[in-house]
């Protein structure tokens, strides 16, 4: 049985959505702060959690990004603020996922399979692409044998190119790939990403290893 750890501060929303997912056959385990959250993720077997923003001590954003940056552990925001704006912070974080309240119970459900069935897929080997070093398990990069600091979306946008090297994907696929098919927002952010990339791969007197491919998008070449 599937454990779902549910973090909502508000009684009555929490005890609905556990309601919803232990009538679907999981076992739900609940949190009202981001500290008992943190807890109880790293004390049980919790396969995915369900997470509300304003939650207190510390808010959702804050545990989203302390969960990723030691595990790849699915995350469902579920909020009452559906602003694009708190969308792409949500999900530039690391979350996998992102629900506006209020949300249908079916929805809710078909959201949680589906992260579920996505974080069971085989995960793959390192990757090596020339001076890259592309850890999917640790999800960490490396680059002519240094350590490279990413974040979630860089590691995601980074991971798309470097296990199609040559292959060109255009700014569509690559937010599709590392935002998710849920994402809605400007194509263009991906630019930006890019950018930065660019920047942490420098290499002195030599061409940038994620190349512009005019009127497509970008590939990676070493």
């Amino acid at each position: 049985m599937e454990t779902i750890l549910v973090v909502e501060d508000e009684a009555e929303i929490r005890e609905l959505i556990s309601r919803y997912l232990e009538r679907d056959g999981y076992r739900v385990l609940t949190a009202k702060t981001g500290d008992e959250a943190l807890e109880k993720a790293r004390g049980n077997a919790v396969d995915l959690v369900v997470l509300d923003i304003m939650i207190p001590r510390p808010d959702g954003l804050d545990v989203t990004r302390i969960i990723r940056s030691t595990s790849a552990l699915p995350i469902l925001i579920v909020s009452a603020r559906g602003d694009e704006a708190d969308r792409v912070a949500g999900l530039e974080l690391g979350a996998d996922d992102y629900l506006t309240k209020p949300f249908p119970p079916r929805e809710l459900l078909a959201r949680v399979k589906a992260l579920l069935r996505r974080s069971k897929m085989p995960s793959y080997e390192s990757k090596q692409a020339g001076p890259l070093v592309i850890d999917p398990e640790a999800r960490t990069v490396q680059f002519e044998g240094k350590l490279v600091e990413v974040t979630p979306r860089e590691y995601d946008l980074l991971k798309t190119l470097a296990f199609a090297p040559g292959k060109n994907f255009t700014r569509e696929e690559l937010l599709d790939r590392a935002w998710g098919p849920e994402y809605v927002g400007d194509f263009r952010r991906v630019d930006n990403y890019i950018h930065r990339l660019r920047t942490k791969l420098k290499r002195e007197g030599k061409p940038d290893v994620i190349r512009s491919i005019w009127g497509v998008g970008y590939r990676l070449e070493i």
